[in-house]
Formats: C-alpha cells, sequence, structure tokens
C-alpha cells in the first residue's frame, strides 16, 4: 500500500518514473492502472444515490464499471485524429510522450474524482433531489477536468519547448476531446439513476445524439 501510495505522489508531481514530456512502457502501465483502480471508486460513490435496495445497489456497480470505459472509450475514439494531427505537424516521433500526457490527464482526472469520492457521499446523505445530485456531480467532474488540465498542461511543457508545433496538437485534443466526450457521456448514461426510473445499464435509445437533444431543448421543442 506505502508503495502503491508513493508512486501516486510520484505521478501527480511528476517525479520519479514520470518525468513530464518522457515516457516509457512501465510509467505506461502504471498510468493506466491508476486510471482503471481511481475510476471505479468514483463511480461507486457517483452510483450510490438512493442506494436503499439491492437493484439501486447495482445502479451504483454500473456507475463503477462505466466511470473507465467513458475515458477509455473517449481516448480511444479521439486517438487515431490525433495520431495523423501530430503526425501532420511533424511530431511522430514524440507520440509516445504525447500519448502519456493523454493518459496521465485522464488518470489525474480520475485520481481527482476518487478524492472527492466522500463528498459526493455526505452530500447525498444531506439531500434527497435527484437533480441536485446530478448538479453536485457536475461541479465535481469539473474540478476534476480542471486538475486534469493541468497534469496535461505540465507534461505538454516540456514538449512545446522541444517543438512549438505541440501547442497546437494541444489545442487539437483538447477540442475533439471534448466534442466526443460530452456524447459518449450521453451515450453511456446513467451514472447516478434516476430513483423514479428503472436501474438500467443504458437509458432507453443509448446512440442518440446528446448535441440535438440539447438544441431540442433550446428550441423548445
Amino acid at each position: 500500500m506505502q508503495h502503491a501510495l508513493t508512486s501516486v505522489d510520484d505521478f501527480l508531481r511528476g517525479a520519479g518514473d514520470f518525468p513530464p514530456g518522457r515516457a516509457d512502457r512501465r510509467a505506461l502501465r502504471s498510468i493506466v492502472a491508476f486510471l482503471l483502480i481511481a475510476g471505479p471508486i468514483y463511480g461507486l460513490a457517483m452510483g450510490s444515490f438512493a442506494c436503499d435496495s439491492p437493484q439501486r445497489l447495482l445502479q451504483s456497480l454500473f456507475a463503477a464499471m462505466k466511470m473507465p470505459l467513458l475515458l477509455f472509450a473517449t481516448t480511444a475514439l479521439c486517438l487515431p485524429a490525433f495520431f495523423v494531427l501530430n503526425t501532420l505537424l511533424g511530431l511522430r516521433g514524440d507520440f509516445a510522450a504525447a500519448l502519456k500526457a493523454v493518459l496521465a490527464a485522464q488518470a489525474t482526472l480520475s485520481i481527482a474524482l476518487a478524492s472527492l469520492a466522500p463528498l459526493t457521499m455526505v452530500w447525498y446523505w444531506s439531500v434527497d433531489s435527484y437533480r441536485a445530485a446530478l448538479l453536485f456531480n457536475a461541479a465535481m467532474f469539473a474540478i476534476a477536468a480542471i486538475a486534469g488540465h493541468l497534469k496535461m498542461q505540465r507534461e505538454y511543457r516540456a514538449l512545446i519547448a522541444r517543438d512549438p508545433a505541440h501547442r497546437f496538437a494541444l489545442r487539437g485534443w483538447m477540442a475533439t476531446y471534448a466534442v466526443v466526450g460530452v456524447q459518449m457521456g450521453w451515450t453511456l448514461r446513467p451514472f447516478i439513476g434516476d430513483p423514479e426510473a428503472p436501474v438500467r445499464f443504458f437509458r432507453d435509445e443509448p446512440f442518440s445524439n446528446a448535441y440535438i437533444v440539447v438544441l431540442e431543448l433550446l428550441l423548445g421543442r
């Protein structure tokens, strides 16, 4: 346990086996492990709203499974375009380090969420509103996303110093990830689960378009 905590601390500080701007297989394996462990921790907490029956417990387990799936699936969908962009910019030689930066941001987001899980539990004990639960989790994700962004900026600082074209690649990644991430989160819902609705892994019409739904809401349709 002590070794694992030390490894997480080194990762967050960019020390030890995790120097910014460099990558090796050992570091990448550790980063993936952080994501796989920390993501489900918050998923369990997030899905535990109104957990007063065995069926609601199943919702918590579903959310734990879907948290790392959300991050890995979004990353996997964005990687081909990111690889092509890096190639066109003449940055393929640094792609391993760029991949490490991408995964490090996801792992940091997951670790930040896991650290916020106790706050989510306290919030659930304090309110019984499904809408309040949704808004609180949105706030937790916003905080964790800032942590992930700061980690990615630190990783990319060394790459940008090596070649300023990395700045454009970073912006391309962030824009692509934001667009795909919103749709992926919509597709994998529910994570919390409405207590008035049946517990299920996916909602009806899981492959509907999040942006069309938002547009229809704005237009009052």
